[in-house]
């Protein structure tokens, strides 16, 4: 008996201690469970809905009794949805790539060169990202009115043409860049636009991916500035197709559903063909 006891004691260090550390990754993995339910629910929910007919509307069960594609057929009749799939997509890729060439050529001017009031300059612009778009609406909103571009498209891309998050994420990961390979290139004669564009670029395809991820979803969920624009439904953005539904007689809950399935799957599909980069995007430009 005084051997099990030794024995029982010998090993009940390295066996407590792999045993919590199972415990502690059982522990974690039910929380990341938890928290992917709670996310990949509502979408689940989402899509059922735009499956009910509309007395089933309200029924609680996870799947309809009676599915059909007649709320798709209502939102596609009721509102331009393609022709809004079609404009949120080309705001989207439009902001997107301007953005990442403004963002890139000011980082650039910021990293390359020290000149009078670049801190200044740097703080200033940094304030911007602070400022809500609703203090801004207004006066962009005058801007282009004055620009006679009022209900067009080219009114919902011209206020984006620069964002103060690309600029910094952009400065912040080329002070990062090994010194020691600038100094290479330009010692072999490289240009400052050669390398900008052949060198670090290339090398940074982790942040502007996540930066690209970040802008081109962000663009494509905007609400209040297309609202503040629109004039037509054909030249509006599906966010405020989706809005159509709801009005003061109530909220047609299937086509309101229907529409959001439409306006999600773009992104859905973003994310599932680039998952890996999505992934490892962040983690190379360290977003939380």
């Amino acid at each position: 008996m005084t051997t099990d006891t030794l024995t029982a004691g010998r090993i009940t260090g390295p066996a407590r201690g792999a045993l919590k550390f199972r415990l502690d990754r059982w522990f974690g993995h039910a929380v990341l469970i938890a928290l992917a339910f709670l996310c990949l629910f509502p979408v689940y929910w989402m899509i059922v809905t735009s499956l009910r007919p509309a007395n089933e509307i309200l029924e609680g069960s996870l799947w309809p009794s009676n599915a059909s594609l007649d709320n798709y057929r209502y939102a596609l009749g009721a509102i331009p949805v393609r022709a809004m799939l079609i404009n949120t997509t080309v705001i989207s890729v439009a902001v997107t790539a301007i953005q990442l060439v403004t963002g890139l050529l000011a980082a650039f001017a910021f990293v390359r060169w020290r000149f009078a009031g670049d801190k200044i300059i740097y703080a200033l612009m940094v304030l911007t990202w602070l400022v809500p778009l609703q203090v801004v609406m207004i006066p962009n909103y005058l801007l282009v009115a004055k620009l006679g571009l009022l209900a067009s498209i080219i009114a919902l891309i011209l206020p984006h043409f620069a964002s103060a998050l690309a600029v910094m994420l952009l400065v912040q990961a080329m002070r990062s860049f090994p010194r020691e390979v600038m100094e290479a290139a330009r010692m072999d004669g490289a240009s400052n636009w050669r390398l900008l564009w052949e060198i670090m670029v290339p090398n940074m395809r982790g942040t502007i991916a996540s930066l690209a991820i970040l802008v081109f979803i962000s663009t494509w969920n905007e609400y209040f500035w297309p609202l503040l624009l629109s004039r037509t439904p054909e030249n509006s953005v599906v966010q405020i197709g989706i809005q159509m539904f709801m009005t003061a007689e109530g909220t047609q809950w299937g086509p309101l559903m229907a529409a959001s399935t439409m306006a999600s799957l773009p992104i859905l599909i973003l994310y599932l063909v680039l998952q890996r980069q999505v992934v490892q995007s962040f983690l190379q430009s360290g977003l939380k």
